[in-house]
């Protein structure tokens, strides 16, 4: 229950001395739980002071007081009245006027107080006229929504989430479309493995001119431009594969263009919204919508094809971009300093605990390729996209044809995997953040996490050449694309530390290695399945991780080295 009560007079001295209150003011002490704050009544006016304790508004409009003296007796329990309403209001911040009656709910009651002194360290006065002419004591409480004092970096943080999990929706699609489409156009694994892999075409170009533009113009631009364009794209696919192979193939390049720009622009956003303590589990909520985006692409896609052909697959993911980049013009914003409705205190714990923002005009490229560091990204990146990317675009027919799935099944299958990487992208988020703010140098939590993300995925396929029966294939998958995700908490947030004021063109650099990964992995898939087996494809992967084990552990490093 809210309580009101007048400052007794031993207390004028404090607040006088203050500068808060002046000869002839009252003090009015608003409780709430174990929250305090104070208004400053004078005459037929009251100057809230700092009113907002546990998520709701407490506005003190007016004051009566009785003719007995409170302020004489500060130890006596004295009997004073107040009223205490609730109302609704359009405007978050906004006070009530005098014309705001009908939003007005009155409770009339007395209630018992005792003073006490309190020390006020900090105001903000507001002048605010009384509504009421009798001088009444009206007490105003009101609810603030949830979602006003929700972090607004965390807002941002979510709404890469939603882009990512379009990213992963519109690009997984194919890997289930592609099975009535080469059916249809007579497509053979080669020409399947070109189809797959033209998508990397266009996403190779966009890297690290993405990491450029979100640098120097910022995060928002760029990653809006993304999902409007491979949305278009992906709208546009089914059109294109109905005139001729060449068409597709251009227009799956067009899509990578689009998504290409996703990642570092995504990388640059955060770099400035989100404080080292938050960096690991932020990108894992991120990249988990890609995870998540493959489990909703492959789930549903399986479900569209069979009632309404393949597609409607493209048309309906496609036209998704439209809603998300609504939303995307209203909330976000490429930095803290140009949001107008962030509180002073999480723009003060944003920028203290991240990185300088000012705008990068010149890239030190020299200085950049000259880092030992800077190349074990790049080469693990690729030593880990390989693998991925394989598992990304091939797993559905890898269930197709070696374990005798039929369409609906492949498609539902894949999800599981797709899910433990969701779930471990996040699990491995949480604790390297709690190791790193346990003393842990940022250097081992790197080491170690993307140690697992090598190491994990590479026993696992190593043991597919063993199992003999669906269910354990599925298990090997789930828990080698799971421990992958600890990568997420490893390499993919390196960038940020060694260089975080060029965070989107390291990553487009790193990534751009990891793209070349999907595109000769995804293609020479097609050519050894045509000449070997999937243990051959498997024992490639194996390879790169262990290579890219080594290279990590020696050259890596999670202090800056780029200012």
């Amino acid at each position: 229950m809210a309580m009101s009560g007048l400052v007794s007079n031993r207390n004028f001295g404090h607040f006088i001395g203050s500068g808060i209150l002046c000869r002839g003011e009252q003090a009015i002490l608003l409780h709430r739980g174990e929250r305090l704050s104070v208004a400053v009544v004078h005459g037929n006016m009251v100057k809230p002071i700092s009113v907002s304790p546990n998520g709701r508004q407490l506005i003190l409009l007016s004051l009566h007081h009785s003719d007995k003296s409170h302020r004489d007796y500060p130890q006596q329990r004295s009997k004073g009245s107040f009223a205490c309403c609730s109302f609704s209001s359009s405007s978050p911040g906004g006070w009530l006027e005098a014309g705001d009656k009908d939003k007005i709910v009155e409770n009339r009651s007395s209630a018992f107080y005792k003073s006490e002194e309190y020390d006020i360290t900090e105001a903000k006065l507001d002048s605010l006229p009384s509504p009421d002419e009798n001088n009444e004591a009206i007490l105003v409480e009101r609810d603030i929504p949830w979602w006003h004092s929700f972090p607004k970096r965390w807002v941002i943080v979510l709404l890469c989430f939603a882009a990512f999990l379009l990213c992963n929706m519109d690009r997984v699609n194919m890997s289930i479309a592609i099975l009535p489409m080469s059916k249809e156009f007579n497509w053979n694994s080669a020409t399947v493995g070109l189809i797959q892999s033209s998508f990397f075409w266009g996403y190779l170009l966009t890297q690290i001119l993405g990491g450029i533009w979100a640098d120097k113009i910022g995060g928002k631009l760029v990653l809006g431009f993304g999902v409007v364009w491979w949305s278009v794209a992906t709208i546009l696919t089914p059109i294109t594969a109905k005139i001729g192979l060449p068409f597709l193939l251009i227009m799956r390049a067009f899509m990578g263009i689009g998504e290409g720009v996703a990642m570092p622009a995504m990388n640059n956003l955060l770099s400035k919204w989100i404080p080292v303590s938050e960096r690991s589990r932020s990108l894992a909520l991120v990249y988990s919508g890609m995870y998540l985006g493959s489990v909703t692409g492959l789930a549903f896609s399986p479900i569209l094809i069979h009632k309404f052909g393949w597609p409607s697959v493209f048309y309906s993911f496609g036209s998704l971009g439209s809603i998300w980049f609504a939303l995307w013009l209203r909330k976000a914003y490429s930095s803290p300093e140009e949001d107008p409705e962030l509180s002073k205190e999480e723009k003060k714990l944003i920028m203290g605990g991240s990185i300088s923002k000012e705008p990068v005009k010149v890239i030190p490229w020299r200085l950049i390729l000259s880092k030992a560091p800077v190349w074990a990204l790049i080469i693990s990146h690729f030593c880990h996209n390989w693998g991925t990317f394989i598992l990304l675009t091939w797993m559905p027919t890898y269930y197709n044809q070696v374990l005798k799935f039929n369409l609906t099944e492949s498609g539902l299958l894949c999800v599981l995997p797709w899910l433990t990487m969701a779930a471990f992208a996040n699990i491995g988020g949480w604790i390297a953040d709690t190791l790193v703010s346990r003393g842990l140098s940022i250097t081992a939590v790197r080491k170690i996490m993307q140690s697992i993300g090598f190491l994990g995925p590479a026993f696992f396929l190593t043991q597919l050449s063993y199992v003999r029966t669906p269910a354990m294939a599925v298990l090997c998958m789930a828990c080698s694309q799971g421990s992958d995700a600890f990568s997420q908490s490893g390499l993919y947030s390196n960038h940020q530390d060694i260089g975080p004021r060029y965070a989107g063109v390291l990553l487009g650099l790193s990534n751009t290695a990891g793209v070349l990964a999907g595109v000769f992995g995804t293609a020479a898939t097609g050519y050894i399945l045509q000449r070997g087996s999937w243990d051959d494809v498997f024992k490639v992967s194996v390879a790169l991780y262990i290579i890219g084990t080594l290279v990590w552990n020696l050259f890596s490093t999670g202090e800056k080295i780029l200012d």
